[in-house]
């Protein structure tokens, strides 16, 4: 079955080509456009949309909320948003991912680059790749917690290895990487990467970067 793709900007000239890039595609559908997040909420109540291709800055409501309420407790399907932004470290970037989004693409990027990050987030793992969620995190590290508060609950259900595991993540480490620091196999790896998830209530390693600096367990700098 094809990916079902919603696009959402508010620019008609961009909308367009990315339709054209992505229906060159034979697993990818655009099933529908939206020029705002309202337009975009509608939209997919009504389509049901995989993957919610979503600006940021928008009128009426921004990509942001809207992110929030596609992928929130009330959402009305399984879409899952992959956040589009014109700089590399746009300031709402951190928001989106905190509100749920599966990742972030420039909109300048390639347009193999684009197909492939609809095609990673359709089968559920993270676009984003962990280093650059380090990035970002260091970047707004203002905005993120001392270290000093109470470490939450959720993170008491954590194994000793599971927390070593999610530390490693939110450093930027891929599997592989994880592996070798661990003297473990990757599928080790793989298998307490999705305990961590399962039991945070995240939904994809990108979400834990986050929450691993947003608890304190790892600050900016830390290595």
């Amino acid at each position: 079955m094809a990916i079902r793709v919603l696009l959402v900007d508010d620019q008609p000239l961009l909308r367009t080509g990315f339709r054209m890039i992505l229906e060159a595609e034979g697993d990818i559908a655009v099933v529908g456009e939206a020029g705002d997040g309202q337009q975009a909420l509608d939209q997919v109540r009504a389509l049901q949309p995989d993957v919610v291709l979503m600006d940021i800055r928008m009128p009426r409501m921004d990509g942001v909320e809207a992110t929030r309420r596609i992928t929130g407790p009330a959402k009305d399907g399984a879409a899952r948003v992959l956040v589009l932004t014109t700089f590399d470290l746009d300031e709402y970037v951190v928001e989106a991912l905190r509100a749920g989004a599966s990742g972030f693409l420039l909109k300048d990027a390639p347009a193999a680059e684009l197909v492939q990050a609809i095609r990673v987030v359709a089968a559920g793992e993270a676009m984003l790749a962990p280093s650059i969620t380090r990035k970002l995190l260091d970047k707004y590290a203002g905005k993120l917690p001392s270290g000093e508060e109470r470490v939450p609950d959720s993170l008491h259900t954590l194994t000793e290895r599971e927390v070593e595991v999610l530390k490693l993540v939110a450093r930027g480490l891929s599997n592989a990487e994880i592996a070798a620091e661990l003297f473990v196999s990757e599928t080790t790896v793989k298998t307490h990467v999705g305990h961590v998830l399962t039991k945070l209530g995240l939904r994809d390693r990108v979400q834990a970067a986050v929450y691993a600096y947003e608890s304190g367990l790892v600050r900016p700098g830390d290595r």
